[in-house]
């Protein structure tokens, strides 16, 4: 059947991929179509008869061809390309190394405008064989990614030995994850190990105005679905960037943890297709410049060469001549070291945790929106982290280590000065004297440390959180539906309520109730601890003034309910 296969009678369809704050599209994934022509009911049957056959690599080699000549001819600068890589071609008989390269050479493509997918659909059976492959990838400047993140049994473990440059977040996790606190939570995590480990997320299967919204809140960096564009045969129905999309306009999302741009230094760089020659004026030039920032034609920073790593070089008798002479220029890839980088979005606590995680890194290095903006020195991060544990030891609860009211107020003025459409959540215990006076202080304190951490549990760290004060605490979201609110904040209640059961003795949990003394010291029954919730709704429309009056009446009304309690401030 092979020589009947005509892959001529297939075609590739492309969905762009988009970065979240831009809205430009920064890739698009390629994806086969018209199976059925070849006899085979889905893409799937097709893989599985190539691979059934061992004929997989032959085809896959041709199909890679097939989807890069597509490729080519979209006119759209700087993009890439993702092809979705059955991993069972790793362990096919005939499979060579170097045969990509020599398509991207054909086409004139630079291998770092390729990104090959990989997935669990099937077991690897070679570990070294995948290995060795991505390796090859990555010395190439070949890019991969792992599709279909979080739905397979070993996921951590594929990300561990891969050394990918790109995590796809299943579209199952993406669907409705605004009203889904758990999938948020999963993404959110998912989100924050990637980035420490320097490696760039995607959100996959997004349809709703909603979801996009949820993932640029947990610094997705990369959108693809429905929501921006179905794929597509026709190439020209893909736009450089979806930005015009009113939900991109409407959307004014504040920065928090902002980095002060005073630290930021602003390090020249020199482009990736440098000579060696080109790297020693510049260091004549900039004798200050320990090291050079290296980028690509996409302004995306890829390293940085260090001078001592070249001074052998340099001063040697012939260095100058032997630089400039033109197969040296290759070698210059030779002296690039890899770099600790953030996304200036990312905040100054993203930016300390990642640089703890390089002890040998001299700084780090920021982007805006994958463009390299500049470099923040060792020094000046000392003094962010100083800055940093200053503000939080003077404002933070003394127990559960939480801001405290000083920030708050900050974060009041602040929603109210920019017209920042938010949900202001205070919390408040039901009964709690009574529980303190008969359990003691100790697990009166451990009631308020239960709660605090599944508020920390819920909440990512875009969600501002604070300690008011004994039972009282605050939570402040920006820009995000008032139905996800309301849901997070019921879960939060219920939880609580069934944690802190824990703490009470078994004759009161059968019981249903304590017995103690009330305020005017009557003794009478109260019912376990809960906790009560007041939404307020702050749009554009709304003063400060509107907000202190309404505040005091919304807490007493919150009481006598057991689901959270909301109204929206209009003026």
């Amino acid at each position: 059947m092979e020589d009947k296969l005509d892959i001529g009678k297939l075609d590739f369809a492309f969905q762009p991929i988009i970065n979240t704050n831009s809205g430009k599209t920064f890739a698009v994934e390629a994806l086969l179509r018209n199976c059925k022509e070849l006899g085979f009911n889905s893409i799937n049957s097709f893989f599985d008869y190539l691979a059934k056959e061992e004929i997989l690599y032959n085809y896959d080699i041709k199909l890679r061809k097939k989807a890069l000549k597509k490729f080519k001819k979209i006119d759209i600068p700087n993009i890439k390309i993702f092809y979705n890589l059955d991993n069972r071609v790793f362990n096919m008989p005939n499979k060579k190394l170097g045969k990509t390269l020599e398509i991207l050479e054909e086409l004139d493509i630079k291998p770092d405008k390729l990104c090959f997918e990989l997935t669990e659909h099937n077991l690897f059976k070679d570990e070294k064989n995948l290995q060795e492959s991505i390796k090859n990838y990555n010395q190439n400047d070949i890019k991969t990614a792992i599709d279909d993140f979080g739905t397979g049994v070993s996921g951590l473990h594929l990300l561990y030995i891969s050394d990918t440059n790109f995590v796809k977040i299943d579209k199952f996790f993406i669907s409705y994850i605004d009203k889904d606190p758990k999938k948020r939570l999963f993404c959110s995590s998912i989100v924050e190990m990637a980035h420490t480990m320097g490696i760039k997320v995607i959100a996959e299967g997004i349809e709703r105005v909603e979801e996009y919204l949820t993932c640029k809140d947990i610094k997705v960096d990369y959108l693809q679905g429905y929501l921006f564009c179905r794929p597509t045969i026709d190439i020209t129905e893909i736009k450089k960037s979806y930005k015009g999309r009113s939900f991109f306009k409407k959307d004014r999302r504040v920065l928090s943890n902002n980095i002060d741009k005073s630290f930021i230094e602003k390090v020249d760089a020199i482009s990736d297709d440098s000579s060696l020659h080109d790297l020693f004026i510049y260091f004549k030039e900039h004798t200050k410049n320990t090291f050079v920032p290296v980028v690509n034609s996409e302004k995306k920073i890829l390293g940085a060469i260090y001078e001592v790593d070249i001074k052998k070089i340099s001063y040697s008798q012939y260095g100058l001549s032997l630089a400039k002479n033109q197969s040296f220029k290759a070698k210059l890839k030779h002296y690039l070291q890899a770099v600790p980088e953030i996304d200036i979005s990312w905040g100054i606590d993203k930016a300390l945790e990642i640089f703890n995680l390089r002890n040998d890194a001299k700084g780090i290095f920021v982007s805006k929106d994958s463009i390299y903006y500049g470099f923040i020195s060792l020094n000046n991060l000392l003094l962010l982290s100083y800055k940093r544990n200053i503000e939080i030891a003077e404002n933070q609860n003394p127990l559960t280590k939480l801001p405290g009211n000083n920030q708050i107020d900050d974060f009041i003025y602040n929603i109210f000065d920019k017209k920042i459409q938010s949900q202001i959540i205070y919390f408040d215990f039901n009964d709690f004297k009574p529980f303190n006076d008969t359990y003691g202080f100790r697990l009166g304190d451990r009631a308020i440390l239960m709660f605090s951490e599944i508020l920390q549990k819920y909440l990512s760290r875009e969600s501002f959180i604070a300690h008011i004060g004994g039972d009282d605490f605050f939570v402040g979201f920006v820009n995000m539906s008032y139905e996800n609110v309301y849901n997070i904040i019921f879960n939060i209640q219920k939880e609580f309520e069934h944690n802190v059961q824990s703490l009470y003795n078994e004759n009161d949990l059968k019981n249903g109730h304590i017995t103690a003394k009330d305020r005017y010291g009557t003794i009478r029954e109260f019912k376990l601890l809960s906790v009560s919730a007041s939404i307020i709704e702050v749009n554009k429309q709304s003063s400060i003034e509107n907000f202190n009056s309404k505040l005091g009446e919304i807490k007493k009304r919150s009481k006598f309910i057991d689901k959270p309690f909301g109204i929206c401030i209009n003026m």
